[in-house]
């Protein structure tokens, strides 16, 4: 079975004042709250052993999700005394982690990605050694982010000026690219990935499908009104 782990550990500033008091993954948006759409999205596609780390009002995530039982999951928590950046906290986890390809996917994106779609690639990862080490799952640039992150040129996440999409917050990854890194410090996944990126062990995929990256009030009220309204289409991308 194949780990999955859902980033939470983020103090939500630009959400503020909503998360002074609730972990951002936790607000609502059609109905349920943002991690929960990630958790049933990663139950369908048979990803049931879940790790999620927590720093920010860690016990209020917690307690709302449990061991996840209720999703039909099992969701081991990953606690931080504060955020560790993305790299530092999957490095924290990574004793949780099975060994192999790991599903890594941010807790506060909305999507109708289908993780399922993955499996080969996973499957892939684990039997050949000489096979990419990390997956990137690609957006087209939202307006408030208009330079990207990254170029993908034949299936191959590059750096390259032009061209480039965005990061959408999901990838698998080889948990031994973390297994050296110190645990419990702050440390940021730009450098890695740029490392990753020069030594061509990362692949990518465009998606363009529904997908969300839910920073502000704002993206908030935008997901949570078309969630609210399904007539506008499944296309429908909050904040473009």
């Amino acid at each position: 079975m194949t780990s999955a782990m859902i980033l939470a550990a983020g103090r939500g500033e630009r959400m503020r004042p909503l998360t002074d008091d609730t972990p951002k993954p936790l607000l609502p948006a059609g109905g349920k709250p943002l991690i929960v759409w990630q958790v049933e999205a990663l139950a369908r596609a048979g990803f049931t052993d879940i790790v999620v780390n927590v720093a920010h009002r860690a016990e209020m995530l917690a307690a709302a999700l449990g061991d996840g039982t209720a999703l039909g999951v099992h969701i081991r928590w990953s606690r931080e005394d504060e955020p560790l950046e993305t790299a530092g906290g999957v490095a924290t986890a990574s004793p949780l982690l099975r060994p192999g390809p790991v599903l890594i996917v941010s807790g506060d994106i909305w999507t109708c990605f289908d993780y399922a779609s993955l499996a080969t690639r996973i499957v892939t990862m684990a039997a050949d050694p000489v096979s990419p080490r990390v997956h990137l799952v690609m957006v087209p640039n939202p307006p408030y982010h208009p330079e990207g992150d990254f170029a993908l040129e034949h299936g191959r996440v590059t750096l390259a000026a032009g061209g480039r999409l965005t990061f959408g917050n999901i990838g698998i990854y080889d948990s031994a690219l973390f297994s050296a890194l110190p645990r419990g410090v702050k440390l940021k996944m730009l450098p890695l990935y740029r490392d990753w990126i020069e030594r061509g062990i990362v692949s990518g995929e465009r998606y363009a499908g529904p997908w969300a990256n839910v920073g502000t009030p704002g993206e908030l009220r935008a997901l949570d009104a078309m969630l609210a309204n399904p007539s506008r289409g499944p296309s429908t991308r909050p904040g473009t």
